[in-house]
């Protein structure tokens, strides 16, 4: 495959990437991107929803599973066969890894996304980071991969690292300060970055799985429950305030993290916007996005939506733009 058609991917002793020439200097034009699917979904539903992500306007698709090794819906072979059609329809295809490895079968599937040949992947641990760069392959480093300094990126930059997707609850003042030190430390063009904007914010993982804890299952006879929720468990405050959402061994935000009406503070700044996938609803949130990246049709936050990470607050606050 010829370089320039965005889709190539070699190995270079230098690790680098052959990027199509849009992407070979710091891009312009803002790109959209559907995260890694971080819910377990029957494999009926998950080959239906990329099939509509085809057509849909997102121009990067991370695909994988994330969260927990026991969802097996999903073969390692089944998501290889998704990327190549999403890449046959024009879309820049990423495998993602596991965020929290515990055991050597896991790190074997992770071996077999490194050595898939045909597509970069989004590292969610370290490890990750170390076998791509020993691989020579390309690589986004993922919001789970705790980076939050330039000297930290230059590393990472000096291995492979083509993306970087910064930690959600991160500030745009904490990205303008480390985008600062990137140019003095002259690595500013040299990667992208990319924003998680829409979804439930993935903010810890565990050894324990609550979702199976609240069915009062121990982990090991868990039956993978977590199939039969979708988009997680909401969990309530006394006081009857959505604070968390559970999904496996993840916690997550109770609010839904919405940056729709923060496009325009992002310009200069972000590269790819990451929507999480939630359900169909995802591709109108997306058409959404794009239609108000300048800001000319901001769209209402509801009572159950926040921001207040991206502007330096509380992580369920609401700062209207």
């Amino acid at each position: 495959m010829e370089c320039g058609t965005g889709q190539c991917l070699r190995r270079y002793p230098n690790h680098t990437w052959c990027l199509s020439p849009s992407m070979a200097i710091r891009a312009t034009i803002m790109k959209y991107a559907l995260g890694p699917l971080l819910y377990f979904w029957p494999k009926q539903d998950v080959e239906s929803f990329y099939t509509q992500a085809a057509a849909s306007m997102a121009d990067v698709i991370y695909l994988g599973e994330t969260v927990c090794s026991k969802r097996r819906e999903m073969k390692p072979q089944h998501w290889f066969e998704i990327a190549k059609s999403l890449s046959a329809a024009g879309k820049q295809v990423v495998l993602s890894t596991m965020a929290l490895l515990e055991a050597p079968s896991e790190i074997n599937v992770m071996k077999k996304y490194i050595d898939n040949g045909d597509f970069a992947i989004e590292a969610n641990d370290v490890s990750a980071i170390q076998m791509a760069h020993e691989k020579g392959l390309p690589f986004i480093v993922g919001p789970a991969v705790n980076t939050y300094n330039a000297h930290t990126l230059k590393l990472f930059l000096k291995q492979g690292m083509i993306r970087w997707c910064m930690p959600v609850e991160l500030s745009r003042d904490w990205l303008i300060n480390t985008l600062q030190q990137c140019d003095e430390l002259n690595i500013r063009g040299q990667f992208e970055v990319e924003v998680f904007s829409h979804g439930y914010l993935p903010l810890a993982y565990s050894a324990r799985c609550f979702t199976a804890r609240a069915e009062n299952r121990a982990k090991d006879e868990c039956e993978t429950c977590c199939i039969r929720y979708p988009t997680g468990i909401q969990v309530a405050s006394q006081e009857g305030q959505s604070v968390f959402n559970l999904n496996g061994i993840q916690t997550q935000s109770g609010y839904c993290y919405n940056l729709v009406n923060d496009l325009p503070s992002m310009a200069g700044l972000v590269d790819v916007v990451r929507l999480s996938p939630l359900g169909v609803e995802t591709f109108q949130h997306l058409e959404q996005f794009k239609a108000n990246e300048q800001g000319l049709k901001p769209q209402p936050i509801t009572s159950h939506q926040c921001n207040g990470y991206w502007h330096q607050l509380a992580g369920l606050a609401v700062k209207n733009s």
